[in-house]
């Protein structure tokens, strides 16, 4: 990926994490002037703080026992060994733990704190449908994940999300009462709207990053359309088994490499993915396709 692209993504992303702060600041300004105190925000913030380090620290176990993940030998998958371990020595990275799920829907996920701590999770399904040269492709995408610090980005995000979700509900129900002459129909339309906003803005960083791994993951394979042939499969193959919605996998559908719920509708509008068109037309232009 070159630096100027590189650059912009960055910049983009630093941008939408500025608009929530914003948000949130807002919203404690109301809180603090409804109650005349803003310890409620510091203990939301205390209490996000917590949750999100816990969430951090411990992606790699929660996401791998959401789907059900078995580590697996060089034995067992040896194709999968050889390309990650190509990929790790060419990035210069610790070879990370691998994985495979038992579902059958194609998908793949990269989970971890850090290089050192990382986790490469294939599931069955995903084996059975790609060649050799496609799985690369979606392997350089999932390491490329670990090595921008995609998981932290991610949970720092959810975090202020749900920060944000909880400050306002504070303020709808004990912010700014009557007697202190609050509006009660904006202060209904804050309630409501911010938490929205805030999630359209995490989901918009999750998409940004996506778009990141797909370019960084290409250049670290040199094979750009090998991936975007791996998710042109993907695409097809999600649609025709999508997942169940279920809690714990709806707080790591946001790592796998394709979502793995059914599309459409409102759908779109809060998805953690980018459409798949666009990536593969990314991706194409990048191999000078377009």
């Amino acid at each position: 990926m070159d630096s100027s692209r590189r650059h912009l993504n960055g910049v983009k992303t630093a941008a939408l994490f500025g608009l929530m702060w914003a948000v949130l600041l807002g919203i404690g300004a109301l809180v603090a002037g409804g109650t005349g105190s803003s310890s409620f925000i510091w203990i939301f913030a205390l209490i996000g703080l917590g949750t999100t380090f816990y969430s951090y620290w411990n992606s790699d176990k929660i996401a791998l026992r959401a789907m059900g993940a078995r580590p697996v030998s060089e034995a067992e998958a040896p194709g999968m060994y050889r390309i990650v371990r190509e990929l790790s020595t060419t990035a210069r990275q610790p070879m990370p733990r691998l994985y495979i799920s038992p579902t059958a829907q194609p998908n793949a996920f990269a989970t971890g704190r850090n290089p050192r701590n990382a986790a490469v999770c294939c599931t069955v399904g995903i084996l059975q449908i790609l060649d050799e040269r496609e799985l690369r492709g979606v392997l350089g995408h999932e390491l490329m994940h670990v090595y921008n610090r995609d998981i932290l980005t991610s949970s720092v995000a959810a975090a202020i999300a749900g920060l944000i979700t909880s400050a306002a509900q504070f303020m709808l129900f004990f912010g700014g009462g009557r007697d202190r002459g609050g509006n009660v129909l904006a202060m209904l339309a804050t309630a409501i709207l911010a938490p929205i906003a805030a999630s359209l803005i995490q989901l918009a960083i999750s998409r940004t990053r996506e778009f990141d791994a797909d370019e960084d993951g290409a250049q670290l394979t040199g094979d750009p359309m090998a991936l975007a042939s791996a998710l042109a499969k993907l695409e097809r193959g999600t649609a025709a088994s999508p997942l169940r919605p279920d809690p714990r996998l709806e707080d790591v559908s946001h790592m796998m490499i394709a979502n793995p719920f059914r599309g459409g509708g409102m759908a779109k509008l809060f998805a953690t993915h980018p459409p798949m068109a666009e990536r593969i037309a990314r991706l194409e232009a990048l191999a000078g396709y377009r």
